[in-house]
């Protein structure tokens, strides 16, 4: 018998889009469509506003856009800042140093309130404590923490000296750690001695030890307490930072100079260092946090739930809060832990009143059921988002029921590691919402969806989304790899034109309406992995011959992995050896990364040339009719391999 809930819920998907609430409109900072009218006449001159005004500059940039070497762009060059002094100095000095930049709640309900001015006390200290060890302009560093304020510390100190941060997920493996750092040519990490999930501690140093990670020196924050082994070259956090200078002027750098390297999963077993520099960055974070959330800093609590190891994390979590001076929640755990209800919890204990997830999150609350949210008072909230994935309109529709009590306009915004912050989605007071659609591309931002020679397709129409003209936030390269930046993102439709990588469609209000990837990157609760790099770890494993991966549409996380895999010789695939297989890809990659399914198979489905066709696998795992296949080598496999996902589904 249907609910109250479910027959609302069929009620609202009736509706195709939902004006901005009117209480929110009265009151929001843009209200209306000249903002785009705005950046459309001039988008150089628009952003070169946008940098002066919501940014502090040692030298303020004259030129915005500097487009002499396409694709590799240039923004506000010279100009002179510091990403650490923006982010703090600043608001102490206007003194605000008093307000709380981070709420921070453990896993087992620990509480620390960190105002701007602890925070850049000890960012201060720790810059020190870096240079102390020879570490600034150019240098990496490594970061490999949970989330806790440590983290926020680590980036921003390393912005201070101008050394380069490589913030790696907590919950990927050391391994993956070590090959981060090899890429980039780390100089010293910052990692914990362990790390809580649900009960549990991870050791960390240890784990990161075994691993064999070479660098000079190796920070390590006392976190849980537990016994750490530490050798030559391994330092205290908190010692470290107890025997520096209290005082560390920022470093006046010029707005190119590079701020960040972020790994990211690419269409080959090698991760993608994308790099980000200083004043584009933070030029793009700062306005897109202050008005697509609508921010009020003295008066809201914002919380991003995201991991500050993601692009997400560094840019709405750490920089666009941090450089409009907000008041954030950081949550170390898990969204069912110590009970399903500890989110809302979070909300109501700390008034938050705008709340931004990730679509997983969304569907895995709505299985929980509306209880757990009902247990408390989310009165506050005015303002939801999502990020990672597209939604889809029944999810979006339990967020604004269940969660926005009707109340709350969302922003589903669709962005890139490689953007840097949010390039689509709706101004909250000046734009109506479709539930499903990412919305219009944002002031200054120009998209379009075009077929495979690059020409615009009719409204409603499936193509492949591109963006056609350069912006602020925009990755500069690919570490060290100037080449694989070209072919990766400009060479498909040429250096003017960004190659998205999504296949989209844009209806007749111009709303963009993203329906995921076109290459082999899988897109797992909101996180990109490269098939080729799960491919890569499973064959490691001495037992496996080959194996082909491809993503599943899965109800709760957006896409599953599903691994076809041949065995060496005589080996038997068996229950056991799944459990293995995916615990060594847990250990090579990250637990995100472990497949769901694993389909033994005798072969895999190749052209004569030996290209494997994923494209069959998919149609097979997806239970669809299967494509073509005269051009198979052995068409015989598929048979095989479809009984074998048959008996497979009919087991779960």
């Amino acid at each position: 018998m249907a609910t109250d809930l479910e027959h609302e819920l069929a009620d609202l998907l009736e509706v195709a889009s939902f004006p901005p609430p009117q209480a929110f409109a009265k009151t929001a900072q843009i209200t209306d469509g000249s903002v785009h009218e705005a950046a459309e006449r001039d988008p150089e001159g628009w952003w070169l506003e946008q940098a002066t005004g919501l940014l502090d500059w040692y030298e303020e940039p004259t030129q915005s856009l500097d487009d002499s070497n396409p694709p590799f762009y240039k923004w506000f060059a010279d100009g002179t800042l510091n990403a650490s002094f923006n982010c703090l100095d600043r608001h102490v000095e206007a003194g605000r140093g008093d307000r709380v930049a981070l709420h921070w709640h453990g896993e087992e309900g620990e509480q620390r309130a960190v105002t701007y001015a602890d925070l850049l006390g000890d960012v201060q200290r720790f810059a020190n404590a870096l240079k102390d060890r020879g570490i600034g302009r150019g240098d990496v560093v490594g970061i490999f923490l949970p989330m806790i304020p440590e983290v926020v510390v680590a980036m921003l100190a390393c912005a201070r000296v101008g050394a380069m941060h490589n913030v790696v997920f907590g919950g990927f493996s050391a391994e993956s750690v070590r090959e981060r750092m090899e890429f980039s040519d780390a100089k010293a990490l910052v990692t914990v001695d362990g790390a809580r999930r649900k009960g549990k501690t991870a050791p960390i140093k240890a784990s990161v030890d075994a691993a064999g990670i070479d660098v000079e020196t190796t920070f390590v924050v006392r976190h849980t307490g537990i016994d750490t082994p530490m050798g030559d070259g391994d330092v205290w956090f908190d010692e470290a930072l107890a025997a520096a200078d209290a005082q560390c002027a920022p470093e006046r750098l010029d707005a190119e100079h590079p701020l960040f390297i972020l790994y990211s999963s690419g269409s080959t077993a090698k991760p993608k260092g994308i790099l980000h520099t200083t004043g584009g960055y933070l030029t793009q974070v700062a306005w897109t946090h202050r008005y697509v959330f609508d921010l009020r800093p003295e008066e809201d609590v914002y919380w991003c739930s995201a991991d500050v190891g993601w692009i997400t994390g560094h840019s709405y979590i750490v920089y666009g809060p941090l450089l409009n001076g907000a008041t954030s929640v950081m949550y170390e755990g898990a969204p069912d832990y110590p009970d399903k209800d500890v989110w809302w919890d979070l909300c109501e204990r700390y008034g938050v009143t705008i709340f931004y997830t990730a679509p997983t999150a969304i569907r895995a609350c709505m299985k929980w059921g509306p209880e757990y949210p009902g247990r408390h008072d989310l009165s506050k909230l005015r303002l939801l988002g999502t990020v990672g994935e597209p939604i889809n309109p029944k999810a979006w529709l339990w967020y604004y029921l269940v969660i926005g009590g009707k109340r709350c306009p969302i922003v589903d915004t669709w962005w890139q590691t490689e953007t840097g912050g949010i390039m689509v989605t709706t101004l909250p007071g000046a734009q109506a919402t479709k539930p499903g659609a990412a919305g219009t591309p944002l002031p200054g931002i120009a998209a379009q969806v075009v077929d495979e020679q690059g020409e615009p397709v009719p409204p409603d129409t499936q193509g492949l989304l591109t963006l056609t003209r350069p912006w602020p936030g925009m990755l500069r390269t690919l570490y060290r790899d100037d080449d694989r930046f070209v072919s990766t993102y400009w060479e498909k439709f040429g250096p003017r034109t960004y190659f998205v990588g999504d296949a989209a469609r844009q209806d007749e209000d111009g709303y963009l309406w993203v329906i995921g990837r076109v290459d082999d990157v899988l897109n797992v609760s909101g996180h990109r992995m490269s098939t080729a790099e799960i491919e890569s770890a499973i064959v490691s494993h001495p037992k496996v011959a080959e194996a082909a991966v491809i993503g599943q549409a899965d109800e709760d996380t957006g896409q599953s992995v599903a691994a076809f895999v041949t065995l060496e010789g005589a080996f038997e695939g068996t229950d056991e050896l799944v459990v293995e297989l995916r615990e060594h890809v847990a250990l090579r990659i990250g637990k995100l990364a472990r497949p769901k399914r694993i389909i033994w198979s005798d072969d895999l489905p190749k052209t004569r040339s030996g290209k494997i066709m994923r494209r069959l696998l998919r149609d097979i795992a997806e239970g669809r009719e299967l494509g073509d296949v005269t051009t198979l080598r052995d068409p015989d496999v598929m048979a095989q391999l479809q009984g074998r996902v048959q008996e497979l589904q009919a087991e779960e």
